[in-house]
């Protein structure tokens, strides 16, 4: 019925009224959730809400909802009634062209579009603001993990100086896999597709390319300038073997893809995306199968972490829904949740500038010797060495793992590989330490 109202209290409010663009997963997700929780959603809203379209080229006969699907944007668009969008299409076209012509008429959007923000972020959050709506994401990284919204509004009295964490269940489950049932990666991914956590073609998962995009939203958001994937070091698990994953456990931690963002010294940020050896005293060491954590470092709060289910549809949703909320209630636009446009990268930081204690495993070899050249390094770079080295190999005479006693950068690291290579002994892998 056109024109419906509302009365909250003494106030009338016209029905707040929403589009979904993107009926798969997560789009059905949300329109699921919605018709599930309506009561209390509209509660949370201040006024009564509904589902106006579905956009979606594909029909839907058996679907409840089938009389809601439309195959163009334009009535969305030209609807006055529709004040709220839902984007759930995944991909940089055509989800950017609907997106930029809702904002552009004044409807506020929230996305679940992880690789959107990351490519037109700035662009959009700057439409957003010019038209007076709202342009959200906190469906984008972490799932149902609330972190963009606290990076920007609970965290905002704090100096983030960095956001480490697990950012892509599929990987992190392939993982888990390896370290509890001493399965092989192979394997562990044919298990994941066979469950449906790994798409047929797992390389934006393998690959952490999905770590890349959801890294470089955070650190976007939290340092002010956008962060664009393709500036981003990453390097995903495909190289990560059982040996790896037991030799860590040996050493006192686990193989986790961590995507970090660190400020440097000199006020550069240094974002990244690559498997790292976590010390069990570290609680993201803990955290398995498809679950995400995510932790932030700031003056006051020291560290906390955020943790939960990273992914799916319900929980997936359940963010969007969040977002059409706060949409629906916030009549202007939210300039915290903003960054500068980049023309360069200048303010980025190369990895070769990373700075941890080091993985290494090297093939099998006199352990003797292998010191012997560790310490020669440290002498010529003039490193003081107090630590004791451990070292672990799964028996004797197989490939030796070791952390280094020190920080050191990926440079020095470099330098130490070819001069270990210099002396006979092959590196057959190395990873950061978590700091």
């Amino acid at each position: 019925m056109e024109g419906e109202i509302a009365r909250t209290g003494s106030h009338i409010k016209a029905m707040a009224k929403f589009a979904v663009l993107g009926f798969g997963v997560v789009g059905s997700g949300v329109v699921e959730l919605f018709y599930k929780n309506k009561a209390h959603i509209e509660e949370k809203a201040g006024q009564e809400m509904d589902v106006k379209y579905i956009l979606d080229i594909r029909q839907f006969p058996a679907s409840p909802y089938k009389d809601k699907i439309v195959a163009s944007i334009d009535p969305i668009l030209e609807d006055p009634e529709v004040t709220a969008i839902a984007e759930c299409m995944g991909g940089v076209e055509p989800a950017f062209t609907y997106v930029k012509a809702c904002l552009e008429r004044g409807k506020s959007v929230s996305t679940s579009n992880k690789e959107l923000v990351a490519q037109k972020g700035a662009e959009l959050l700057a439409l957003a603001a010019e038209k007076n709506c709202n342009f959200f994401f906190e469906a984008s990284v972490g799932g149902a993990i609330p972190i963009i919204r606290p990076l920007h509004k609970c965290l905002a009295a704090n100096d983030i100086s960095g956001v480490a964490g697990i950012l892509n269940g599929t990987t992190n489950f392939i993982l888990t896999k390896m370290i509890r049932d001493k399965m092989q990666f192979a394997d562990a991914l044919a298990l994941a597709q066979k469950l449906g956590y790994a798409e047929k073609d797992p390389t934006a998962d393998v690959e952490g390319l999905d770590a890349c995009r959801k890294i470089c939203i955070i650190s976007s958001l939290v340092f002010g300038k956008h962060v664009y994937p393709k500036d981003v070091y990453t390097k995903g698990i495909a190289d990560i073997a059982l040996e790896d994953v037991e030799l860590a456990g040996h050493l006192g931690g686990a193989v986790k893809l961590i995507a970090s963002v660190q400020r440097q010294a000199d006020g550069r940020i240094l974002p990244a995306v690559m498997p790292m050896f976590v010390s069990y005293d570290n609680l993201i060491s803990r955290v398995d199968d498809v679950f995400n954590a995510i932790m932030v470092y700031g003056d006051a709060i020291d560290k906390t972490m955020f943790y939960g289910r990273g992914a799916g549809k319900f929980p997936t949703a359940s963010a969007v829904l969040g977002d059409v909320i706060d949409a629906v209630k916030h009549a202007r636009t939210v300039f915290s949740q903003a960054w500068e446009p980049s023309d360069d990268n200048r303010f980025l930081a190369p990895i070769a500038e990373r700075t941890s204690r080091m993985y290494l495993k090297v093939s099998k070899c006199d352990p003797q010797q292998m010191f012997r050249k560790l310490y020669d390094f440290y002498a010529s770079q003039k490193i003081a060495v107090d630590a004791q080295l451990s070292l672990a190999r799964l028996k004797d005479g197989e490939n030796i793992a070791f952390l280094t006693p020190t920080e050191l950068t990926e440079a020095q690291c470099d330098m130490l590989v070819a001069q270990m290579t210099t002396g006979g002994i092959q590196v057959i892998n190395r990873m950061p330490v978590l700091n």
